[in-house]
C-alpha cells in the first residue's frame, strides 16, 4: 500500500565533541489520529555528527494528526561497543508544513527506547491523552528513584543522596568531559606593610563577598569585626575586634596603632573573610539553594509544564558540579581540610548555623539591601547593578523613599553566623509597572491567567512544598511559602530563583581569584591565634601568621579553578536549549535577551576610566546556572 501521508523528521544533535553517534536510530511518530510504523533513519555506514540536523522522511499509510509524541530507539552494532549520543532536538513537519517541536537536551545512553513529548507548554491536569499522561508520570517516577534527599543531620550538607557524579541521570550529567583537576598556581609576591594591599575603599563594598557589610546608626561593641565609617563617600576603617566577646584580650584596633598591629588585624579580617565567603555566601547561599531548587524541580514538575521550562536552564550541571565540588573541595583530606582554617569539621558547624539565619527575605535582593540598611551608601556597584537586573528578571520600578544621610552612617562588616537576619517585606515599598513588565511575570501569567489557576496546579503546589519541607527543613521562621495562593507570590519566588542560580552566584564567584588570588588580600587560613594585645608586632610576626606557601598554593588553584568560564559557558538569557517552543514565551526571552544588551552596554559605560571596575553583574558574563 502506497503511503498516504510523509513526514519531515528533522534530527538536531549538540555541537561539542563526541555528542554524534554512529549507532542505529530509528524512529516512531505518535499523533491524535494514530502512529507510524517504526522507521530506520539511519544505521552503520552514517552518522550523526556533532553540530547538525540531518533531515528524515517518515512514511505513514495514514494520516497521524497533531504529533503529540515520539518514540526514539538506539541500537549498538553488533561489532562495536555503544556510541553515546547527545540529542538536542527533533522537529516534525506533516504535509501542510505544520511542526512540532520535541526539546530533548541531555545524553542518550541506553539502547533501547526513549520517548520524547511536544514542546508545547501545557498543565498535568489539562493534558488528555494518556500516551502524554503515561509518560510524565515515568518520567516523574523515574526522577524521584534517582533524584533522593538527603538530611543536613550530620556530615557534609548535601540536598541529593548521591556521592558520584556518574550515579547522575544522563540528562543531568556534563554535557562533556570537562577537566576539574586542581593544578598548583605558583606566585611571588611582596607583602607591603602601608596596608594599601586591601583596597580598603573598595573591597568591602564590591569584593567577593558583597553582601556582609551592614549599616548602623550607631556604634555596635560587640560582636564586631570591622567597623567602617563613610567619610566624604569613601569607607574608611575606623576599628577592628577580632573576637566575639569583649575583654582585655580582645583589643579594638585602630588605625592609630602600630602599623604593624593594624595590618595584622586586618589580615585577620581578610581571613575571616575568605571562609565566611567559601562557606556562607558561595556554598550555602548559592550553590546549595540552586540545588534544592533543582531536586525539587526534577522531581516535582513534569517537563510540558510551564515552570520547569522557565527553570531548567538554570540547573544546567548544577548537581554535578556540588557532588564534585563535596569530593574534591570538602571531603576529608580535601582542599577545606588540608588549607583552610575551618577545615577539620569546622565548616560543618558554621555551615549549620548560618542555615539556622538564612530566610527568604535574605534571598531577595532588594529586601537584603534594605534589610542592612545599605540602600544610599554610594559606590556600591553590587547593589547597583544587582538591582537593576532583578528589576529586568521581575521587572518592579522601586518607588522614591526618604533617603537618610549616608555621610553620617556607620557600617559593620560581621561574621557573625549567629546573627539573625532580619525579615521585613520591602514589597510593600515598591509597586509593579504592569505595562512594562517583561520575562517572568510575562510568562508565568501568559500561562496563569488568574490566582485560582496558581493554586489549583497540584505540581506547582508540591514543587514549593518540596522546597519547604525538603530544602528549608519545614522551618517556618525561614519566611519560605508552603504553598502558593497568588500570582504575585509566585512570581516573587520564581524571580529569586533565577537571580540565585545566575546573578548572585555570579556576584559571590567570578572575583574570586582577582581577590583571593594575591594570598595577603584572603589568607586560606592563618597559623597562629589573633593577637590579645597591640603594641609588638613586628614584620616578622605578621609574615610567620599568614598561610604557609603550600596552603596558599592550594587555595590559588581552588579559586582560580571556580573564577574561570568554562568551555560551554551558558549566558544569562542565551541557552541554545529552548524548551518553550511557542511562539509567545519565545518573544518574552527575546525582549530579555534585549534588556540584558542594554544593561551591560550602561554598565560598560560606567566603568570606563575607573580604576577598578565592577564587572561581575555584567550580563554578557553572568552565567545562567551555578555550573562551575
Amino acid at each position: 500500500m502506497p503511503a498516504q501521508a510523509e513526514y519531515n523528521v528533522q534530527v538536531t544533535t549538540g555541537d561539542f565533541p563526541h555528542a554524534g553517534t554512529l549507532d542505529k536510530i530509528s524512529i516512531i511518530l505518535f499523533g491524535t489520529k494514530g502512529e507510524s510504523n517504526k522507521t530506520t533513519l539511519f544505521k552503520l555506514g552514517k552518522m550523526l555528527y556533532p553540530g547538525t540536523t540531518c533531515s528524515f522522511q517518515v512514511p505513514c499509510y495514514t494520516d497521524l494528526g497533531d504529533i503529540l509524541l515520539i518514540r526514539l530507539f538506539k541500537e549498538k552494532h553488533v561489532f562495536f561497543p555503544s556510541d553515546d549520543w547527545f540529542c538536542s532536538n527533533v522537529l516534525v513537519k506533516d504535509h501542510t508544513g505544520k511542526g512540532f517541536q520535541f526539546p530533548c537536551y541531555q545524553w542518550i545512553v541506553e539502547n533501547g527506547s526513549f520517548d520524547l513529548i511536544e514542546g508545547k507548554g501545557q498543565f498535568f491536569a489539562d493534558v488528555e491523552n494518556n500516551l502524554q499522561i503515561k509518560h510524565c508520570q515515568n518520567r516523574l517516577e523515574a526522577h524521584r528513584k534517582n533524584l533522593r534527599w538527603a538530611t543536613f543531620t550530620e556530615g557534609i550538607p548535601r540536598c541529593v543522596d548521591i556521592q558520584d557524579p556518574n550515579q547522575l541521570p544522563a540528562e543531568l550529567r556534563f554535557s562533556f568531559t570537562k577537566n576539574i583537576e586542581l593544578g598548583f598556581t605558583f606566585a611571588t609576591a611582596k607583602l607591603v606593610s602601608n596596608g594599601n594591599i586591601f583596597l580598603v575603599d573598595y573591597k568591602l563594598l564590591d569584593n567577593v563577598p558583597p553582601n556582609v557589610i551592614d549599616g548602623v546608626q550607631q556604634y555596635l561593641p560587640a560582636p564586631l569585626c570591622l567597623l567602617y565609617k563613610d567619610i566624604k563617600d569613601q569607607l574608611l576603617p575606623i576599628a577592628i575586634q577580632l573576637k566575639q566577646k569583649s575583654g582585655p584580650e580582645n583589643p579594638i584596633f585602630l588605625p592609630s596603632d602600630l602599623k604593624y598591629d593594624w595590618l595584622l588585624a586586618k589580615t585577620y579580617v581578610r581571613s575571616a573573610d575568605f571562609n565566611y565567603h567559601q562557606l556562607v555566601s558561595h556554598l550555602l547561599r548559592t550553590h546549595l539553594m540552586a540545588e534544592v531548587f533543582c531536586m525539587a524541580t526534577y522531581r516535582q514538575l513534569p517537563s510540558i509544564h510551564p515552570l520547569f521550562k522557565l527553570l531548567v536552564n538554570h540547573m544546567r550541571y548544577t548537581l554535578q558540579i556540588n557532588i564534585m565540588a563535596r569530593n574534591i573541595l570538602l571531603a576529608k583530606d580535601g582542599i577545606f581540610d588540608k588549607a583552610a582554617s575551618t577545615g577539620g569539621g569546622g565548616f560543618v558547624l558554621i555551615l549549620q548555623r548560618a542555615l539556622d539565619s538564612l530566610t527568604y527575605s535574605s534571598l531577595c535582593l532588594p529586601e537584603n539591601i534594605k534589610a542592612r540598611g545599605m540602600k544610599d551608601i554610594p559606590n556600591y556597584y553590587y547593589r547597583d547593578d544587582g538591582l537593576q537586573l532583578w528589576k529586568i528578571i521581575n521587572r518592579f520600578d522601586i518607588l522614591q523613599e526618604t533617603a537618610y544621610s549616608s555621610s553620617e552612617s556607620t557600617f559593620i562588616f560581621h561574621f557573625d553566623v549567629n546573627k539573625p537576619v532580619i525579615g521585613i517585606n520591602l514589597w510593600q515599598c515598591y509597586q509593579y509597572n504592569f505595562k512594562s513588565q517583561k520575562y517572568v511575570k510575562k510568562f508565568i501569567t501568559f500561562y496563569y491567567k488568574k490566582d485560582r489557576k496558581v493554586k489549583d496546579d497540584q505540581e506547582l503546589q508540591s514543587w514549593i512544598g518540596e522546597i519547604f519541607t525538603e530544602g528549608f527543613l519545614g522551618k517556618t521562621s525561614t519566611g519560605i511559602p508552603q504553598s502558593f495562593r497568588t500570582l504575585k507570590q509566585l512570581i516573587d519566588f520564581v524571580t529569586m530563583v533565577i537571580f540565585t542560580c545566575s546573578a548572585q552566584h555570579a556576584a559571590v564567584n567570578s572575583g574570586q581569584f582577582d581577590f583571593y588570588g594575591w594570598m595577603p588580600n584572603g589568607p586560606s587560613t592563618m597559623t597562629k591565634p589573633p593577637p590579645t594585645n597591640k603594641g609588638h608586632t613586628t614584620m616578622p610576626d605578621l609574615l610567620q601568621s599568614i598561610s604557609n606557601v603550600k596552603n596558599t598554593c592550594r587555595a590559588m588553584s581552588a579559586v582560580w579553578l571556580l573564577s574561570r568560564q568554562s568551555s560551554d559557558f551558558v549566558i544569562l538569557g542565551h541557552s541554545s536549549s529552548i524548551y518553550s517552543t511557542e511562539k509567545t514565551p519565545a518573544g518574552f526571552l527575546k525582549e530579555f535577551r534585549e534588556d540584558l544588551k542594554n544593561l551591560a552596554s550602561k554598565i560598560r559605560k560606567r566603568n570606563k576610566g575607573k580604576q577598578i571596575p565592577y564587572n561581575y553583574l555584567l550580563p554578557d558574563e553572568i552565567e545562567s546556572s551555578v555550573a562551575i
